[in-house]
C-alpha cells in the first residue's frame, strides 16, 4: 500500500496558471547516453542477468528460431557488411521489407553501426518510395527481389540494392543487386568500433499522412532509447513484458510503432518476438494457440476483427495475459466487447506519435497496475509532463476539460484533442484537424464512428466534414454493410441521430466496400474527403 501511495505523489501541479500532468509512476535514471543496441542488449552483456540462450526471434513462416546471442553475433556481421559496402556514420539505410527477421536485423544493424535507418511499405509504389528515399537521402536499399523492379531509378543513381534471399529460391536475385546472406557472412571482428553520440539520429520515421502529407521525423539514440526506457524500465515499469513472454508482431514492421514501441522494447527485457508476416484472424489465433503467445499487441481494425469473428471460439486462447491496441483510438463499446471475449486477459490501450513516441500507457499493463477505465488510453508516461491547451485561446486546462494535447520532453507533440479526467487517465477526442465545425460547434468523427460501428449490420465505417454553405461542415458517413444486409442511408441516419444532439446529426450516408486505412490501422479521412 505505501508502494502504491508513493507513486499517486507526483500528480498534477499549477505552475504559473499551467496545470501539468505527470505520470503516477515515479520518474526513473534512464541511461540515454548510450548508444540503442548497447542499451538494448544491456542485460545481456557485462553483469547483466540475462539468458543469451534464450530466444529472442521467432519466424512463424519458416519456423526459424534466433537466440540473444544469436541476434547479437548477426547484426555484427551484418553491420560489418554494410560497412564493408561503404556505409558511414550518419548514412540512410531504407528497409523495404515485409515483416520478417531480417527487417529486426537489418534495423538493429544499421544503428549499431551508427547509420540511419528509415523503412518504407513494400506495397508502396515506385514514386512513393523514391519520395521517401530522395527525402531521407537513402545511400541503401535492403529488400527482396520482388520489389527491386520499383528501383530502376535509384539504381541509376548509385543507391546499392541489398536482396533478402527468397526462402525457397523461387525468385532469382535481381542483376548488379547484393545478397543479404553475403552480409551475415562477414567478419564481424573487422567492424572498427563506431563513435555514436546520444544526439546522433537513429531512425527517420515517415509520419502516416491521415492529415496531409507524410512527414519525415528524425529520432536520435537518446530519443528512442528513452522512449523505450519509460515503458519497460523501473522497479514498476508501465509496460510490463518479461522474459517470460512470447510477443506476437503481425503488425507490419515498418511502422515505428511496431519495430520502436514492440520490438525494442521486448528484447530490452528479453521475451521472445514471434513475427507473422502479415495479419490473418485465424493465422494470428493459430500461432497464438501453438506458441503460446502472452503478449498480442493490435491496431483497432484487428479489434474489430477480433470481436466481431465467431473463429474466437475455435483456438485456446487461455495463454494470452495481455492486449494492447495502439496506432489508433479505441472507444470504451469495443474496448470492453474485447474483455468480454478474453475476460482473464488485460486490455488497454497506448498513444503516441510518430513525432513524439509513447505518450501515454495504461497502467493496468504496469508491474503493479493500477484499475483503469475502459476507453482511456492511460496515463501519461514516466520521465515527461504533459498540459491541455484550448485550441482558440492557448489557456492551459484543468481536468475534464477537452484541448489540444501538448508533451514536454524530447519532442514537442502537437495535434490532437483529449482531456484528463479526475484520475489521471486521458481520453483522446479526435484528431484536431479532423474535427467537425457545425455551426461553430466541434463534432469528433471519433464518437459517431463508435456509434455506428456497433450498429449489428454495419460492418464498418468512417465519419468526415462535407463543406455545407449554411453550416460550415457537416457531419457524413461511409458505412460498409454486413453480408446480406439491406440496411438504408435513413435506417442508418434514424439509428444514430436519435442518439445524439442535433449539431452531431449524420446528414448523408455512402455505402462503401472498404474504409481506406493506412497499414497501421488509422483511417485515412483524407481519401474519403477527396471522394466528397
Amino acid at each position: 500500500m505505501a508502494f502504491r501511495q508513493q507513486e499517486a505523489l507526483s500528480l498534477t501541479k499549477k505552475t504559473d496558471q499551467d496545470f501539468i500532468f505527470r505520470s503516477k509512476l515515479p520518474d526513473i535514471s534512464i541511461p540515454n547516453h548510450l548508444p540503442l543496441t548497447e542499451y538494448v542488449f544491456q542485460k545481456f552483456s557485462g553483469d547483466g542477468d540475462g539468458d543469451s540462450t534464450t530466444t529472442c526471434l521467432i519466424d512463424s513462416a519458416t519456423g526459424r528460431t534466433f537466440t540473444y546471442a544469436d541476434v547479437q553475433i548477426t547484426l555484427q556481421r551484418i553491420a560489418a557488411g554494410l560497412h564493408r559496402l561503404g556505409i558511414r556514420h550518419g548514412d540512410t539505410v531504407m528497409l523495404l521489407l515485409p515483416n520478417s527477421p531480417e527487417f529486426a536485423l537489418s534495423f538493429l544493424a544499421v544503428v549499431h553501426l551508427g547509420a540511419v535507418s528509415t523503412s518504407a511499405n513494400p506495397l508502396f509504389t515506385q514514386t512513393e518510395i523514391a519520395k521517401q528515399a530522395k527525402a531521407s537521402a537513402a545511400k541503401m536499399i535492403i529488400t527482396k527481389s520482388c520489389y527491386v523492379h520499383k528501383l530502376t531509378n535509384l539504381r541509376q543513381l548509385g543507391v546499392v540494392i541489398v536482396c533478402v534471399d527468397d526462402k525457397n529460391d523461387v525468385v532469382s536475385l535481381a542483376d548488379g543487386c547484393v545478397r543479404f546472406t553475403d552480409l551475415t557472412q562477414a567478419d564481424e571482428a573487422e567492424l572498427p568500433k563506431p563513435e555514436i553520440s546520444p544526439e546522433d539520429t537513429v531512425s527517420i520515421p515517415y509520419s502516416s499522412g491521415t492529415t496531409g502529407l507524410p512527414k519525415g521525423v528524425m529520432i536520435s539514440h537518446k530519443g528512442l532509447v528513452t522512449s523505450i526506457a519509460q515503458k519497460v524500465d523501473g522497479e514498476n515499469p508501465n509496460l510490463n513484458f518479461t522474459r517470460d513472454d512470447v510477443i506476437i508482431c503481425f503488425l507490419p514492421m515498418f511502422h515505428t510503432f511496431t519495430h520502436s514501441s514492440l520490438m525494442l522494447s521486448a528484447m530490452r527485457t528479453g521475451a521472445a518476438f514471434l513475427i507473422l508476416p502479415r495479419f490473418e484472424l485465424n493465422l494470428v489465433m493459430k500461432m497464438v494457440q501453438k506458441y503460446k503467445v502472452t503478449v498480442v499487441p493490435m491496431a483497432p481494425p484487428v479489434v474489430l476483427a477480433f470481436v466481431k469473428s465467431p473463429e474466437t471460439e475455435k483456438y485456446d486462447l487461455s495463454s494470452v495475459r495481455m492486449m494492447l491496441s495502439g496506432s489508433a483510438t479505441l472507444k470504451k463499446e469495443l474496448e470492453d466487447a474485447v474483455r468480454r471475449k478474453l475476460p482473464n486477459a488485460i486490455f488497454g490501450q497506448s498513444y503516441g506519435m510518430t513525432e513524439a513516441g509513447t505518450v501515454a500507457n495504461s497502467l493496468a499493463f504496469a508491474k503493479h497496475p493500477f484499475k483503469t477505465k475502459s476507453g482511456s488510453c492511460g496515463t501519461v508516461i514516466r520521465n515527461a509532463e504533459m498540459k491541455v491547451v484550448d485550441t482558440i485561446t492557448g489557456a492551459s486546462l484543468p481536468r475534464n476539460k477537452s484541448g489540444e494535447i501538448c508533451i514536454r520532453g524530447h519532442q514537442l507533440m502537437k495535434g490532437d484533442i483529449g482531456f484528463v479526467d479526475d484520475d489521471d487517465e486521458i481520453f483522446i477526442v479526435d484528431r484536431l484537424k479532423e474535427l467537425i465545425k457545425f455551426k461553430g460547434y466541434q463534432v469528433a468523427p471519433a464518437e459517431l464512428e463508435a456509434l455506428l460501428i456497433f450498429h449489428p449490420y454495419i460492418e464498418d465505417a468512417a465519419v468526415v466534414a462535407m463543406k455545407d454553405e449554411v453550416a460550415d461542415e457537416v457531419p457524413v458517413a461511409f458505412v460498409v454493410r454486413s453480408k446480406g444486409s439491406q440496411l438504408t442511408e435513413d435506417d442508418i441516419k434514424n439509428y444514430v441521430n436519435k442518439q445524439v444532439v442535433h449539431y452531431k446529426r449524420i446528414k448523408m450516408v455512402f455505402f462503401v466496400k472498404a474504409i481506406p486505412k493506412s497499414a497501421s490501422g488509422k483511417l485515412l479521412r483524407k481519401v474519403l474527403r477527396a471522394k466528397l
